[in-house]
């Protein structure tokens, strides 16, 4: 029986561009900061794939910061903003600490720093989502205090795949002063990015999210904002994250962002037809048994996520997982404990929708043929569980 993966949200398959490319640098070990010929060979890969991501992302290659993925990006930009605001804060002889808002539908890799910020004094305003999953701007705007100093709100959700207004509320943060920082790992590879062109300071973005390798990262700073650097050590990239670079890596990574963004529009179309040919399939036949949840339209491409309403989500994962189709229950970091998704008790969900909801998200290698058989296959589960319950 065929293995169908449909778990793209959590990790992706390591694009074969991308492992080549990888594989070719084995024999490059020079430490990039040797002033040898190795040490210069390693820099200069590293150099170009920095260059190929400002290009592709929009940005100055300067603003650019290789991390060892997602979470230290998040770690790095929201600790970073927090230790310049009260640094700031103690030479000015101010009592009052710094305050943040974000939003209560983050990643886990957003949502824990904050907390950790919140114990050691910060103040935090998280902001609740509609039933959708989207965040508002008013809301945003009603939550910022005479001392905030930074609004974190992630582009695409990595569990309803609602698109939230980032152009709008990174918009408000300018006009008010505020540093602004966005989660945007799940929409690398899924849509447009023009760095400059949107009014953020911080950007987020992990390369397993988007068939490149697991363990390197990579975050945007815009030029001129003020933050500390999370890890100390060496001077490498620019002082602002020591630690030797992963050469292969960071090559791979850049490899397989651009095979993304080099079929973008043809990607994004593929994605869109897949995940609403397999949508309307369970329409079709659960009828109103089953339920969209996250923003109909304003969403990513790649993420559906479903309630089947008679069937519990542990019920359906373990049978899908016996079928041979590869599923969740929403975010990978906390999905093995099966806990209810905080994203869906944000969006005050029935208790009926929470418990039942399952994550499915598409990418390379899936095709219509794959989601029909995936779609069969639950139709079975669906069946067996009936006769079961009919005994």
């Amino acid at each position: 029986m065929e293995r169908i993966y449909l778990d793209h949200a959590a990790t992706t398959p390591l694009h074969p561009a991308a492992s080549d490319v990888m594989m070719r640098l084995s024999d490059t070990y020079g430490n990039p900061s040797s002033v040898h010929a190795s040490g210069r060979e390693a820099r200069a890969i590293i150099n170009q794939a920095r260059d190929r991501f400002a290009a592709m992302l929009g940005c100055s290659a300067q603003e650019l910061i290789f991390t060892s993925g997602g979470s230290e990006s998040n770690n790095t930009a929201i600790f970073g903003v927090a230790w310049a605001a009260w640094f700031k804060a103690k030479r000015e002889g101010s009592s009052v600490m710094p305050h943040i808002i974000t939003t209560t539908i983050e990643h886990h890799a957003v949502l824990h720093p904050i907390e950790q910020l919140e114990r050691l004094g910060f103040t935090v305003t998280r902001v609740e989502p509609d039933n959708e999953g989207r965040i508002s701007r008013d809301a945003v705007a009603e939550a910022i205090e005479p001392h905030t100093c930074l609004i974190s709100v992630m582009l695409g959700n990595n569990e309803v795949g609602t698109v939230q207004p980032i152009e709008a509320i990174g918009q408000l943060a300018r006009e008010r002063g505020i540093m602004m920082h966005t989660d945007a790992v799940q929409a690398l590879g899924a849509m447009e990015l023009n760095l400059h062109e949107l009014p953020i300071d911080f950007a987020s973005f992990s390369a397993h999210k988007v068939n490149g390798p697991k363990g390197i990262g990579l975050l945007y700073a815009r030029q001129g904002v003020q933050w500390e650097p999370l890890i100390h050590g060496g001077s490498q990239e620019r002082k602002r994250r020591a630690g030797t670079e992963n050469v292969a890596a960071i090559a791979g990574f850049a490899e397989a962002v651009q095979r993304s963004y080099s079929q973008l529009m043809d990607k994004r179309e593929e994605l869109n037809a897949i995940r609403d040919m397999f949508w309307e399939g369970l329409k079709e036949y659960f009828h109103d048994r089953v339920v969209l949840n996250g923003h109909p339209t304003e969403r990513l491409p790649h993420v559906l996520n479903v309630s089947f309403l008679d069937i519990s989500t542990e019920t359906m994962l373990m049978n899908l997982d016996m079928a041979g189709v590869m599923a969740a229950s929403g975010s990978a970091c906390t999905s093995g404990s099966l806990e209810v998704s905080h994203v869906l008790q944000a969006m005050k969900l029935e208790p009926d929708r929470m418990k039942t909801a399952v994550r499915f998200s598409f990418g390379l290698g899936n095709t219509k043929e794959q989601a029909h058989e995936a779609i069969e296959r639950i139709k079975g589960i669906a069946e067996r569980l009936r006769s079961r319950t009919s005994r």
